[in-house]
């Protein structure tokens, strides 16, 4: 494990494990050298447990985007001949409900966002593996996007957008992150 400390115009120590598991330590200008080795020492505890969770999660991230092969080009080309046939329609019918049209809709087997909207050129893109998700949740990703011909950001206007546009957005999103993080009623 590395530690890495980096000084910066803030007023307090801060830590976070980042995706390797390494630690970043966020640290006053000019705060003493001991006092930053006694806060991460301190923290020794909270560390090892941040660094246990990050690794489940990857893990768990790991397992959740196994589910869709992907290694062939015949396996990729199938996944993408899927995903439009259930996406085209949707954008097709919201594009129209909500007087958009994006100039592209794009497919590509990405792990960090559902979707990319590029308001410049209008494009959208969505990642191969919504087709792990219940429609309705795909539905609301295909919604999201096109928010964003309308407002770039996530603003208030946004959210009145999806309201108005897909008002189980909220419920969606929910039971996105709940399948994502494959989380086990308790």
């Amino acid at each position: 494990m590395a530690i890495q400390v980096t000084y910066r115009r803030t007023s307090r120590m801060s830590m976070r494990i980042v995706k390797n598991g390494d630690v970043h330590v966020s640290v006053p200008i000019g705060m003493p050298k001991r006092e930053v080795e006694r806060f991460i020492e301190e923290h020794r505890e909270w560390i090892s447990d941040a660094r246990k969770k990050n690794y489940e999660n990857q893990q768990r991230r790991a397992a959740f985007y196994s589910h869709l092969p992907l290694q062939t080009r015949a396996q990729a080309d199938d996944a993408i001949r899927q995903l439009k046939a259930l996406v085209e329609p949707m954008v097709e019918r919201h594009s129209k409900a909500m007087g958009v049209q994006p100039s592209l809709v794009s497919y590509k087997a990405m792990i960090s966002r559902w979707g990319v909207c590029n308001v410049r050129n209008r494009s959208i893109c969505f990642s191969v593996y919504l087709l792990l998700l219940p429609e309705w949740c795909v539905e609301h990703v295909v919604v999201h996007e096109l928010c964003h011909l309308l407002e770039p950001s996530h603003n208030a206007r946004f959210h009145a957008l999806m309201d108005k546009f897909f008002p189980r957005w909220k419920e969606a999103r929910r039971a996105t992150r709940q399948i994502y993080k494959m989380e086990e009623d308790d």
